[in-house]
């Protein structure tokens, strides 16, 4: 140990023991000298010496560095580690003093490689540790490597987001990239410092600062913050598990916080620093759901965005060969695995593919058959836990066992409830785990330690705390629970359909699973007495709710309904949840996924409206089975095309359709025998050509067709002229915004507007239609033309596109609805448009002019039209730097008596409070102003007085 102190140093220490304590270091000291065969010191003077007498005899004898070491080993012995942590910041303090900055670098990896070595891998008992160790693959250093790898410019900082389902082993990829980092093995020269928060954790804090963080991460006392900040871009910040951080993601970037230093709401601090308002050229690696990632994606620039997955296919098959010591026995159980997606899918996470081979083993072992414990997810849950608590040579458990369960159940329901998945021993004595039970518990690997944080626990896997959870709700009432957190098991329910808390992955179908026949048998075995069937009561309750309920329904995640009924397994049931559901809307994403929702869509016959994703999954190259299944799971998906007699709406998103997926589509719905009146397509790509697709929308019930975010190539777009050009077509809403449109189709949807008897909305949105909107517009001024809503928002209109819109204003008697906004409109363009506007006969009810870079000069020509067109309902000029001057112009047109106004959009105009004023007067005297938004300006609405309308 280096050395720190003086005699007195030495001392002090010796005083902070009690006369017992002292007399227990004498006793070891005497131990410790004989054992290192160190110069003897009689036991007479050892027993005589006062504390400042044995700190000189030690000193004088052996030195201070050997006379150090010792008295701290001793000090540890005698169970006083308080003084030994005490020294140990001391010793690293001075030694720390003057260091260099690759000096204070290297302390600090040193600290990880100690701290991470011992963290994850001494959280469960022996054997799941030893599992862990030997799986996780050590040749990731590339995979390490490739996540922070630039796609474009070498100089931007990183944002690269890591999403994956919970428990998938983000936080142990990114332990493992920290720990790899800290070894020298990766990023070398890239980053001085790499910096892991865990949301779960910071949030306890409520409040911190950045340095806080830091120092709280840092081996000593006191961290260099100064040094550490002075070169953000060598700063990696890892920032885990952002699901559990409440983040108001409304925020303003003049709300968020710039300085390191200065004490924050952590969600605030931490949306700071992914927004980049603070340290903007660090570069930062992020752990979500995916959940949580599409809530977010919009609010933080990511540079990449990577998929998390622990384990691949040939990673497991070697866990379960490490597990198993007979090599066919093995192999079969990992075959069995194989063949189960959901129980594959599970694999992929460690600790959970630790737990599905162990239960697998010991079912072999007892002579039973494995086949019946895979059936579903719930069963394989329960038998591990079961087991967990029943010895090998025992048929029963304990009551002590029974109480332990009871008491984790109880444990479990209240963390879900508070979002909680650490727990204290006081929140386990208050669910009745007593502290005697705590190493039972940690033995048998249904709790671990977190060594970092005294007294401190957590279940083997967030999904073994959610069975837990739901078995409580067989168990007892929610009513019964000393936590008044806990709802009933209705709530449960909707919640979960309603995906309301993203990190309840399972929870409610384990509820639904665990009313299975022979699920019920478990745990009447277990716990000795029939539970009660409330539960089944209670769950057909809900659906009498939902039948019906339109707007219930809308809310509700398809595939999670499909997953709870698919664990109960109960004919007569499913059949009354489907056939109460008038709307469904499930994604798709896995083999799994399609297997269970054509479990449940084959039996559904009462549809009117379905909604669907599948991203990739329709379209993935796989092995002939598998590809073979598949394509039956489709057939009977695609089957409730067939048998619903009054589908409506069809909606298909994100989806890769392969030919033979998309020809089964194509056959279930060739000659409908339902009315589809609202087709939508969005971001749906087919195999080849896309002809079979136009023969599908050729359909005389079809009046509302969605295309957006669909590439329509040339021949696609002539395809849709065939087709809205027919007689019999009735499509009078399109939407064909982001379709990678050219200025040359212009001409076609020109002569569609020309022709077309029945179209009233068409939107083309996102497209780059600069050079053919002269067609376009020959088309909107056709007299045959029946077009009343346009949008050109994000079109690339310049200057030249003006004078011909004008014209479509001046000559069109039926538009009334135009949205040009996100061009480059700005003043000169308003006043071309604005002198059409102001004409008597000008029809136009509603304007959307956001992001048109106007000015308070364009306000002049708006005021125009406000004073002049009656018609003129609707105006948004949003995001455009009108500014008070702009501001006031529009407020005195609004004033005059022919100003009809009833919804004006000012938001983020540059607005201050000087404004409030003229705003609040223009409300009052506008009898016919109702709406009027004004969110993203510098000033105070509240200080506004809007007296009601009457």
């Amino acid at each position: 140990m280096a050395s720190f102190s003086s005699d007195f140093s030495l001392v002090w220490y010796l005083k902070e023991l009690n006369q017992k304590e002292f007399m227990k270091f004498k006793d070891f000291l005497i131990q410790e000298i004989l054992e290192l065969k160190l110069k003897q010191i009689s036991w007479t003077e050892v027993k005589k010496a006062s504390r400042e007498g044995l700190s000189n005899l030690l000193l004088k004898c052996y030195g201070e560095n050997q006379a150090l070491d010792m008295t701290f080993k001793i000090l540890q012995k005698i169970n006083r580690k308080d003084l030994t942590k005490k020294a140990t910041r001391e010793i690293a303090d001075s030694s720390t003093l003057g260091l260099t900055d690759s000096e204070n670098s290297k302390l600090y990896r040193e600290h990880l490689k100690k701290k991470l070595s011992h963290n994850c891998s001494k959280m469960f008992n022996i054997n799941i540790q030893d599992f862990i160790l030997e799986t996780v693959i050590q040749d990731d250093y590339d995979t390490f490597e490739n996540l922070l790898v630039s796609k474009g410019d070498e100089k931007k900082p990183h944002m690269v987001f890591l999403k994956g389902m919970a428990g998938i082993g983000k936080t142990l990829m990114l332990k493992n990239v920290m720990l790899a980092w800290a070894k020298g093995l990766v990023f070398q020269n890239k980053f001085s410092y790499t910096f892991y928060f865990c949301c779960q954790d910071v949030k306890q804090l409520k409040t911190a600062s950045l340095a806080e963080l830091i120092s709280r991460e840092w081996p000593i006392s006191s961290a260099p913050i100064e040094e550490i900040l002075s070169q953000p871009e060598k700063l990696l910040f890892i920032i885990d598990s952002l699901e559990g951080m409440e983040w108001d993601l409304t925020k303003q970037e003049s709300e968020l916080c710039g300085n390191c230093t200065e004490k924050q709401p952590v969600s605030l601090l931490l949306s700071s620093l992914l927004r980049r308002k603070m340290l903007p050229e660090s570069s930062f690696l992020i752990s979500a759901t995916p959940e949580t990632f599409e809530k977010m994606e919009d609010r933080i620039r990511c540079t990449d965005v990577k998929t998390a997955t622990a384990f691949n296919e040939r990673s497991i098959e070697i866990c379960f060969h490490r597990l198993f010591q007979d090599r066919n026995t093995a192999q079969k159980a990992f075959s069995l695995v194989r063949e189960n997606e959901q129980l594959f899918t599970l694999c992929q996470a460690p600790l959970l593919c630790w737990m599905v081979a162990t239960c697998l083993k010991k079912e072999i072992e007892k002579g039973k058959d494995p086949v019946s414990i895979c059936r579903h997810i719930t069963s394989l849950y329960t038998t591990y836990i079961f087991n967990s608590f029943i010895p090998q040579s025992a048929k029963y458990p304990s009551k002590k066992s029974q109480d332990q369960l009871q008491g984790l159940c109880s444990l479990a329901a209240e963390g879900m409830w508070t979002d909680t998945f650490v727990f204290s021993e006081e929140a386990l004595r208050r669910n009745g785990i007593m502290d005697s039970d705590i190493p039972t518990l940690l033995d048998i690997g249904m709790l671990g330690k977190i060594r970092e944080f005294e007294n401190s626990y957590l279940f083997l896997h967030p999904s073994v705390q959610e069975i837990c959870a739901a078995i409580f709700y067989l168990l007892k009432s929610h009513g019964v629970h000393p936590s008044q957190d806990v709802k009933s098991v209705e709530t449960v329910l909707f919640m979960f359909l309603k995906k309301v808390k993203t990190q309840w992955i399972l929870w409610g179908s384990f509820i639904f699973g665990l009313l299975h026949k022979s699920e019920q048998e478990k745990l009447a075995v277990f716990f000795g007495y029939q539970l009660s069937q409330k539960i089944r009561h209670k769950l057909y309750q809900c659906l009498e709710t939902i039948n019906g309920n339109v707007e219930l329904q809308e809310q509700i995640d398809g595939m999670k309904l499909f997953y709870c009924l698919f664990e109960m397994e109960d004919d007569a049931f499913l059949v009354k949840a489907v056939n109460c559901m008038q709307q469904i809307n499930f994604v798709a994403n896995y083999y799994s996924d399609f297997f269970v929702a054509a479990y449940c869509l084959k039996r559904c016959s009462t549809l009117k409206k379905l909604s669907f994703s599948t991203q990739n999954a329709l379209n993935e190259e796989l092995e002939q089975q598998y590809r073979e299944r598949l394509l039956i799971c489709w057939n009977d998906i695609c089957s409730v095309f067939v048998r619903s007699k009054n589908i409506q709406t069809l909606q298909i998103k994100d989806t890769n359709f392969s030919e033979p997926t998309f020809r089964v589509l194509y056959e279930s719905l060739k000659y409908p025998s339902f009315p589809l009146s609202k087709l939508v397509a969005n971001n749906v790509h087919f195999f080849g050509d896309n002809h079979m697709f136009f023969e599908l929308i050729q359909n005389h019930n079809l009046q509302y067709l969605d295309l957006s975010c669909s590439s329509l190539s040339p021949n696609g777009v002539k395809l849709l002229f065939d087709v809205l050009n027919q007689a019999e077509c009735n499509i009078e809403k399109l939407m064909v915004a982001h379709c990678k449109l050219s200025p040359d189709d212009c001409k076609i949807f020109g002569s569609i507007l020309m022709s077309s008897k029945t179209l009233k909305i068409l939107n083309l949105a996102s497209n780059n239609l600069n050079q053919g909107i002269s067609s376009l517009c020959e088309g909107l001024c056709h007299p045959n033309c029946v077009l009343e809503y346009l949008v050109l928002a994000n079109c690339s209109l310049s200057e030249q596109c003006w004078d011909y819109l004008s014209d479509v204003l001046r000559k069109n008697k039926t538009l009334n609805h135009l949205d040009i906004s996100c061009n480059d409109l700005k003043d000169k363009g308003i006043k071309i448009l604005c002198k059409a506007l102001t004409l008597p006969d000008c029809f136009m009810k509603s304007l959307c002019l956001k992001h048109c870079q106007i000015t308070t000069r364009g306000c002049q020509d708006l005021a125009e039209v406000l004073r002049n067109n009656q018609n003129l309902k609707h105006l948004h000029v949003s995001n455009n730097k009108l500014k008070d001057a702009g501001v006031k112009l529009l407020c005195d047109a609004i004033k005059h008596p022919n100003c009809h106004l009833v919804d004006l959009g000012l938001e983020a105009c540059e607005i201050t409070g000087a404004s409030s004023e003229n705003l609040s007067f223009a409300f009052i005297q506008c009898k016919t102003l109702k709406r009027l938004t004004l969110k993203g300006n510098a000033f105070e609405i509240s200080g506004m007085v809007f007296p009601p309308k009457f």
